[in-house]
């Protein structure tokens, strides 16, 4: 498979990943563990944006590396920093989205760095590039979450 098509792989594993965390109140765990004030209006937009991006990587694949590959390093920083990281300091408590960020986010979006590779696409600059566009796409609607209750932000008055 050319990094393409494993960039439409990932795609169609966030697809996998957006319905587990939904089907299992992925906005409770949200407000309970992390304290984010999310909505699932937030959700939805969020990940509507993600399936959009997902749809912009394979078609950069070839042009540019480092914009495609910031699709998997956002699965891959997703799956620890969300998923995988935040069951171990809860001591276990399970956090929706962690069966398919360790089955598939973590496989395929290695996968899609080790394509990368073989296809001369990956040099130290591409990782860099991407990982951290990954961690701004991650960190945006965080931030974006958090600023929009300050009164500068707030458009109802």
């Amino acid at each position: 498979m050319t990094l393409t098509s494993w960039l439409w792989l990932a795609t169609g594993c966030y697809a996998a990943h957006i319905l587990e965390e939904y089907q299992l109140n992925w906005r409770d765990w949200a407000r309970h563990v992390i304290g984010l004030p999310v909505e699932w209006g937030d959700f939805y937009v969020t990940n509507a944006v993600v399936v959009v991006l997902g749809i912009v990587a394979p078609n950069l694949a070839v042009a540019s590396p480092a914009l495609a590959l910031a699709f998997p390093a956002l699965m891959l920083i997703n799956a620890t920093l969300f998923h995988v990281l935040p069951v171990i300091l809860t001591k276990g408590r399970f956090s929706p989205g962690l069966f398919t960020a360790i089955i598939l986010f973590y496989p395929i979006g290695i996968a899609c760095f080790a394509r990368a590779a073989a296809q001369g696409l990956l040099d130290v600059g591409t990782v860099i590039v991407s990982f951290g566009l990954g961690a701004l796409l991650m960190t945006y609607p965080i931030v974006m979450i958090r600023i929009r209750g300050l009164p500068y932000f707030r458009q109802d008055r």
